[in-house]
């Protein structure tokens, strides 16, 4: 049964041109940026709603760890969700949930209350990111406006994380950590009106496929293994049962989702998404970006904090530098450099310039000055974001049958959500282990080497964000083919390029 109607869809004739298909990209940003500001606004806020609700340190990574938990098991499940009933309808439900979640947290009055809402909100954030994808893959197909649209688009996910630092600090300090959560029922409101304005809506062609239950129950599964593996990791250590286990049941449930999807008449995720060269090699690109840049917001915020004695607005306006450069460098790579070098270079060009730009932060010592020493990295960082993500987006949305462009969608979102764990994880015990070894050369100091030692876990841990960076340019390299290209299925047929689909 590896060959069906589901699995071999007949691409529809594309709809009328969407004429508002611009306010529908501005929509689309809005929602994106309220999930991927989501993932740091909220860490700006936990020592205010710390003192406020009375619970322990250790509890403390819950509020983070219930989001992510959620929203990383579930995405291919949203994505798959707006492919059968429709992507404006399923966008509104996002936007709806993502708000009354987002509301419930904001008057939280207590810790356990706290994190049901945060795991709310990871449930329709994974509802909504990949149906904010799919609706802007299947608004936006003439090559020109795509790549316009993209570059916003892929500009509002690299600096979002920057962006979420920025008013998180401003929200806490000007008015009350409840507002890091409330912000969200703001944005939500005004998607939700542009979206019953001026998102169209196309009915389904053809028959609706059945949800592929099994799948979605292993492929959870094997997700949420994942995320809360690289999570316990993080604060247990990587022998602890809390961490090898989970890792090591994901790695079973989602070898057995890869069996059960080559058998399966109605595939959550048809392989043939996956088997293509290029569009496999963007996600591994946004995954490695992914892992390398969540390093960058955790390890800059501790140093600009603890080492420069930043505020939190302070904090956030670092950061603004690097999101402006990002967002130059996205405009220029989609719509000037990525039409004609394509991703085989402008990917692993960003690869290098993150590799430079880490390498920039292994320099910084307790007497750095921002200016001189973490401005430099994070401008080329920036640049790097900006070359790397929008190319790699349209590349793994390129030429999907739409039927296939939610759960196509959600694989981005999960190769970012991925990566980001495992890059948490992954530097967070290196950077540990290194100041723990950094204190134990230096005892004869005191109390004057936990401030150096701190700092020595940081550039550690960038050091090995600058391997990773290195590494993704070979891949990326390697697997990127020389054109962008790829359809569905062999015999798809593409949509017409000149021609735009209104969002369904």
């Amino acid at each position: 049964m590896t060959s069906s109607p589901a699995a071999q869809p007949t691409t529809a004739a594309p709809a009328t041109p969407s004429r508002r298909r611009w306010l529908t990209l501005a929509i689309v940003g809005i929602a994106q940026l309220m999930v991927v500001l989501d993932a740091t606004v909220v860490n700006i806020a936990l020592p205010s709603a710390q003192a406020d609700l009375g619970f322990s340190d250790g509890d403390r990574q819950w509020v983070v760890t219930a989001y992510s938990l959620a929203f990383g098991s579930l995405l291919l499940l949203g994505g798959r969700l707006s492919d059968l009933f429709g992507r404006k309808r399923t966008f509104i439900a996002g936007l709806i949930g993502f708000a009354a979640a987002s509301a419930l947290g904001g008057a939280a009055p207590d810790f356990g209350v706290l994190v049901a809402a945060r795991a709310l909100q990871g449930v329709f954030g994974a509802l909504l990111a990949p149906t904010a994808l799919a609706v802007l893959t299947t608004t936006f197909t003439i090559p020109r406006e795509r790549a316009r649209a993209f570059g916003v688009f892929g500009a509002i996910a690299g600096a979002g994380g920057a962006v979420g630092l920025l008013l998180g600090g401003f929200l806490t300090e000007s008015l009350d950590w409840r507002w890091n959560l409330y912000i969200n029922v703001v944005f939500a409101i005004v998607a939700i009106i542009g979206t019953l304005l001026f998102v169209g809506r196309v009915e389904s062609d053809g028959p609706r496929p059945r949800l592929d239950l099994p799948g979605t129950v292993l492929v959870s599964a094997g997700l949420f293994g994942v995320v809360y593996g690289f999570a316990n990791a993080e604060t247990e250590g990587w022998d602890s049962p809390l961490s090898w286990i989970p890792l090591a049941s994901a790695a079973v449930l989602l070898t057995a989702f890869v069996f059960w999807q080559r058998r399966t008449e109605h595939p959550l995720l048809p392989l043939v998404i996956l088997t293509d060269r290029n569009r496999a090699a963007a996600y591994l690109s946004i995954l490695i970006a992914g892992a390398s840049m969540f390093g960058i917001f955790l390890f800059v915020t501790y140093f600009l904090q603890a080492t420069l004695g930043f505020s939190p607005i302070q904090t956030g306006l670092a950061f603004l530098p690097m999101v402006a450069m990002l967002v130059l460098a996205a405009q220029l790579s989609t719509n000037l450099l990525f039409p004609r070098l394509g991703a085989k270079v402008m990917v692993p060009l960003g690869m290098l310039l993150g590799t430079a730009g880490m390498l920039l932060l292994t320099r910084l010592t307790v007497d750095s000055v921002y200016v001189g020493d973490v401005l430099p990295g994070l401008i080329l960082l920036g640049l790097a974001m900006g070359s790397i993500m929008p190319a790699s987006m349209q590349t793994a949305t390129l030429g999907v049958d739409r039927h296939f462009a939610g759960v196509a969608s959600a694989m981005v979102n999960t190769s970012q959500q991925v990566g980001g764990s495992i890059g948490t994880a992954l530097l967070n015990t290196i950077a540990a282990t290194a100041t723990t070894a950094y204190l134990t050369d230096h005892v004869a100091d005191g109390p004057g080497a936990l401030g150096p030692a701190a700092v020595a876990g940081y550039t550690t841990a960038f050091t090995w964000g600058a391997a990773f960076f290195a590494g993704g340019a070979l891949l990326a390299a390697l697997l990127f083919r020389r054109r962008a290209r790829g359809s569905l299925t062999p015999n798809a047929t593409a949509e017409h390029p000149s021609e735009p689909v209104v969002a369904a």
